[in-house]
């Protein structure tokens, strides 16, 4: 689909439903996910450059979780429009959403990302399995068929093929999207494959709370949660060049002259990986709407469509360059499909 960037005359376009809260707010307002975050800016200017009669939205940050919660406080001009998300809403969140009085919710996936283990430029080569994050990570670990205290200090510890540095890592904090696919994907699986649910639900615990130890993180500095952005964790590997720090895979690309990536499963992370479903740690991007605000803050509408279109998503677009892995075409198709029809959550 090329309906927006061939041509500015869309700018022309009338507003439509300006009352209300819209006549006191002419400005779409943007927060959430930090993955999204640099997606989204490229959405938005080039939104405000090809519809002059729409103000640029306004894009910030602050994590999935913090962007939801914002977006669920309710309806009206205090509120935001829209939420980046870089995992999907939980039924916890929807509902908080409707106690406030946001009961219609448009769910928009835009494409796919990795998360990737990357260190020093500099640093030898990594090979991760996610085994080798629960044993250097996890708070408890399974051994001999018991939950015990982590007692891994180095990498090679963990596994003999690794360094001979001291586990420190940087990773995503609880409010960030990525640290649930983090949790996952990584801690959950080595934790399952290396016997740790079965370790926990033998010391009494039930199948959830055995899974909640699976997942929870060592407190003794060795793991150090990152509540800004990637930018943070790039600052922290710079200044520990044994530091192995998680980054969405656009990020580590943007930044490839400064950071060595790791293997996990044995596959690299790269878009071709991503799209066929090889590398094991990739997740759905999304943002939602809030439907209560369409055709009342002034360019909502067109900014999703304009987001949605294949020059914005697609594989030869601007935000592909960047790094997001592009749906399938029958996917893509779907979304615009979907958020055409109006349909909500």
């Amino acid at each position: 689909m090329k309906r927006y960037l061939l041509t500015a005359s869309a700018a022309a376009l009338v507003l439509a439903g300006t009352a209300g809260f819209a006549s006191a707010r002419d400005q779409i307002q943007i927060a959430g996910s930090s993955t999204v975050l640099p997606y989204a800016k490229i959405v938005a200017e080039q939104f405000g450059e090809t519809f002059t009669n729409f103000k640029t939205p306004v894009v910030e940050s602050g994590g999935s979780g913090a962007g939801i919660k914002e977006f669920c406080k309710g309806v009206g001009e205090n509120t935001i429009d829209i939420a980046n998300s870089s995992r999907a809403i939980k039924k916890d969140e929807v509902q908080s959403c409707i106690d406030a009085g946001v009961k219609e919710i448009q769910e928009v996936r835009i494409g796919y990302d990795g998360i990737v283990f990357a260190t020093d430029i500099n640093g030898p080569d990594w090979a991760l399995t996610p085994e080798d994050v629960y044993k250097a990570l996890a708070a408890k670990i399974a051994v001999d068929g018991k939950l015990v205290d982590n007692p891994n200090t180095k990498w090679n510890q963990v596994n003999p093929n690794l360094p001979d540095w001291d586990i420190a890592a940087y990773i995503p904090g609880e409010k960030h999207g990525t640290r649930e696919v983090f949790e996952e994907k990584l801690l959950i699986a080595g934790c399952k494959a290396l016997g740790g649910v079965e370790a926990g639900t033998a010391s009494g615990l039930d199948d959830k709370a055995a899974e909640a130890a699976c997942k929870a993180v060592r407190k003794d500095g060795k793991a150090v949660d990152i509540d800004g952005d990637y930018t943070e964790t790039l600052a922290r590997i710079a200044s520990n060049k044994t530091g192995v720090g998680v980054f969405g895979l656009a990020f580590y690309e943007n930044n490839a002259d400064k950071l060595k990536v790791a293997t996990v499963g044995g596959i690299s992370p790269s878009v071709e990986t991503i799209a066929k479903g090889e590398y094991p740690v990739s997740r759905p991007l999304y943002f939602y709407v809030k439907k209560a605000h369409l055709g009342v803050v002034p360019g909502l509408k067109e900014y999703v469509d304009f987001f949605l279109d294949d020059q914005m998503v697609g594989p030869d677009s601007p935000l592909a360059e960047y790094g997001l892995v592009a749906a399938p075409d029958a996917e893509r198709a779907a979304q615009r499909e979907a958020f055409d029809a109006g349909k909500s959550m």
